[in-house]
């Protein structure tokens, strides 16, 4: 039977029930980019597959991705999908507008904006690894914005694959009822087919017709036994879910495979299932199985049924029902510089419909802004529409001032979708242009940057004048540098990375910040009253207004807040930000001629330098998981290792012939982390760093810090 389809474009314009917004998430090398690539071949979106050992995909464009063989950017695309594996679905073709986001965790802002804008996802498992770190990573950021997704354990084929103990995995670390779909035929090497537990189907794959050559067979006798038994539970599972058809199964009779199909895509909706399924990408073995799962079981726009924002200006609960009858709206969720067509914004349509040469308004800054082009994207290649309709991912040319995180709506019918959150960077360096020639280059490429990654902050060191860049790792930075170089042609020199610390206080304190200057004729008088209380870790700077009885205008309150968020910036005892604390201003005083905006604002500066002077301050550093996978002769080293590192080991546990060690380190001493455990283990073990939190500084690492810091701002 063959299996690569033909795409008719003229589909685009699909009912909403026939349409899948899905993202492919997973562990770094789980198989995210392979398993895409033979999407897109057997739905006929591309004649030939693109390998990433090769650097020949199409969803990976970038010369860094292919080079080094690792998803940066998320690509989106869309194609077209006729089921066929699973006769009880109609013979239609259904739209998937897929995005392929990356797995390292330096470019998990990729991840997080494409979760916030997707329906569903596919969160692809190595079946010899497991549930690794960066997987219990996406997880979560699945979960917290509800998105429904399928497993796909890939790489069957490969040595110490083992589709059970992954399953079990799944269970323990993502905490779900895996619904079991699929067996495998054979395993390791004699991978080559899946049997279909509801329909009682068995598939092989002919490995030289790159898996678009498949064969339906009769299930193999030693599998008829456990065949039986999984589809029993899988049964169990389903019923267990729906009480008109749990009833039935009480009662001795099984439910028809049309109304477990109808309560296990109902289960999957509603995060009480998530159904398994199994295969290789590499070796084109079990991804159309899949694709019609996709169909099956993950939801369309039509199942949400609708979004939920709030009114600019009244602040009330607004909804749009997610049809194309209802007004505009929609979220940005990324921004690319494209070389050929200038700033690309991708926008999630929920509702209603736009059109190229239309104007939209920006409800989140208050804009109008104008819808020059409209393309449809297919990783870097671009196909130009005159329309787009709810649930579509569109890329639209010419808006200036949308930023990520931003909704577009109609203007007289605004609304402010909730946006999208992303991780504080744990890690900076110094940048400077090398020729004066490069120096204004440098800014409109930093600005750029910055613009299409969240996770990207510039700042200038105002005691060195240099221009810091922060982001969420080495690699992530180094990548930035590098495009930086490549795309806008900017030679710069680069500092080493240094640790993205933190200030923070222990303990309640109060202080008070008064401003009074005369230099003849008007002068000038702020004071101000504060507390100041800790707040806990990762919570952020909060201002609290308690002034009563006009003590302190109201035109003043705002100044006072602005010069505490810049103290803040500046840091009290190392220059490092200050975070996790509740400013409160309770009291203060005023003069009716003297008195301006900047007098509060110098008087809440002043006021919290007071403050934090007897709130007992301290130094916060960045805390990373890291995951070290080691031959066993090795781990006594590896463990004696981080213990040097200021380590706190979290547990040990065993995987074929392997340990995995995990443990929280200080960022600060695991650079330089992944060359020593090579060296330490012959090149057999490797590691994956992730950000956990920020903890104090022990007091003698705080000293020698803040003594490299003034030794910085003496020279």
């Amino acid at each position: 039977m063959a299996g690569q389809q033909t795409i008719k474009t003229s589909n685009r314009n699909l009912p909403l029930d026939r349409i899948r917004n899905i993202g492919i998430i997973a562990h770094i090398d789980a198989g995210k980019t392979t398993t895409t690539e033979r999407i897109l071949y057997y739905t006929g979106k591309s004649y030939k597959i693109g390998e990433v050992h090769e650097g020949a995909t199409q969803m990976d464009w970038m010369d860094q991705e292919r080079e080094r063989g690792i998803t940066i950017v998320s690509a989106a695309t869309t194609t077209f999908w006729t089921p066929v594996f699973d006769a009880h679905l109609p013979v239609d073709a259904y739209r998937f507008n897929i995005i392929d986001t990356p797995g390292h965790v330096d470019f998990t802002a990729e991840v997080e904006r494409s979760l916030r804008v997707l329906d569903g996802g596919i969160t692809v498992l190595d079946a010899e690894e497991g549930v690794q770190s960066q997987s219990e990573t996406v997880w979560r950021q699945a979960d917290k914005y509800h998105v429904p997704r399928v497993c796909f354990v890939n790489k069957m084929d490969k040595l110490g694959a083992n589709y059970h103990r992954t399953i079990d995995d799944i269970k323990t670390k993502f905490g779900v009822k895996p619904a079991v779909m699929v067996l495998p035929i054979g395993v390791e090497s004699t991978f080559k087919g899946v049997v279909q537990l509801l329909e009682r189907k068995a598939w092989i794959w002919e490995k030289e017709h790159l898996g678009a050559e498949y064969e339906l067979v009769d299930i193999p006798a030693e599998m008829t036994e456990e065949v039986e038994k999984f589809r029993a539970q899988l049964i169990e599972q389903i019923c267990e879910t729906d009480d008109a058809l749990l009833e039935k199964y009480l009662n001795g009779e099984e439910p028809s495979i049309n109304e477990l199909k109808a309560a296990l895509r109902k289960a999957t909706i509603g995060y009480k299932l998530v159904p398994i399924y199994c295969g290789s990408s590499l070796r084109n073995t079990g991804v159309q199985v899949l694709l019609d799962g996709v169909v099956e079981y993950l939801p369309s726009p039509q199942d949400i049924v609708e979004i939920k924002g709030t009114n600019p200006k009244t602040e009330a609960e607004e909804v749009r029902k997610l049809v194309p009858e209802e007004p505009f709206c929609g979220l940005a969720f990324k921004i690319q510089t494209d070389p050929h067509v200038g700033r690309l914004t991708y926008v999630r349509i929920y509702s209603g419909k736009l059109a190229s040469g239309s104007y939209t308004f920006n409800s989140t800054r208050g804009i109008r802004e104008r819808v020059g082009r409209l393309l449809l994207m297919h990783a870097n290649q671009r196909e130009e529409i005159t329309e787009a309709f709810a649930g579509e991912i569109v890329a639209i040319v010419g808006l200036k001032d949308t930023k990520t995180g931003d909704t577009m709506c109609e203007e007289t019918k605004p609304i402010v979708l909730e946006g999208i959150s992303f991780a504080e960077p744990v890690i900076s360096l110094a940048i400077e242009p090398k020729t004066k020639s490069d120096q204004e280059k440098m800014a409109v490429a930093l600005q750029k940057l910055s613009e299409e990654d969240p996770t990207f902050r510039i700042k200038s060191d105002q005691e060195t004048g240099q221009t810091i860049i922060a982001g969420m790792g080495e690699l992530h930075l180094e990548i930035l540098v590098d495009r930086m170089k490549r795309e806008f042609k900017v030679d710069a020199n680069v500092g080493a990375p240094q640790v993205a610390y933190k200030e923070t206080i222990r303990r309640a304190a109060e202080g008070e910040g008064k401003y009074i200057k005369q230099t003849g004729g008007r002068g000038q008088y702020g004071h101000c009253l504060l507390k100041l209380e800790p707040k806990d870790r990762g919570t952020g700077y909060e201002f609290v207004n308690e002034v009563t009885g006009g003590a302190i205008p109201r035109e003043y309150i705002e100044p006072i807040n602005k010069g505490i968020q810049e103290s803040l910036e500046r840091g009290f005892i190392a220059g490092y930000p200050m975070t996790d604390l509740k400013v409160t201003v309770y009291d203060g005083s005023y003069h009716e001629v003297d008195s301006s905006e900047l007098a509060f604002k110098m008087a809440g500066s002043l006021g919290m330098r007071d403050g934090v002077g007897k709130a007992d301050a301290v130094i916060l550093e960045p805390i990373m998981k890291v995951e070290v996978t080691t031959p066993d002769e090795f781990m006594g080293d590896v463990i004696g290792d981080l213990g040097s590192r200021r380590a706190q080991i979290q547990g040990t546990g065993n995987r074929n012939n392997v340990t995995i060690i995990t443990a929280l380190v200080p960022l600060a001493q695991m650079q330089g982390y992944v060359t020593v455990l090579r060296s330490m283990t012959q090149g057999r073990a490797s590691s994956v760093m992730l950000p956990s939190h920020y903890d104090e500084v022990p007091q003698s690492v705080a000293a020698k810090i803040i003594e490299d810091r003034k030794g910085i701002n003496v020279r």
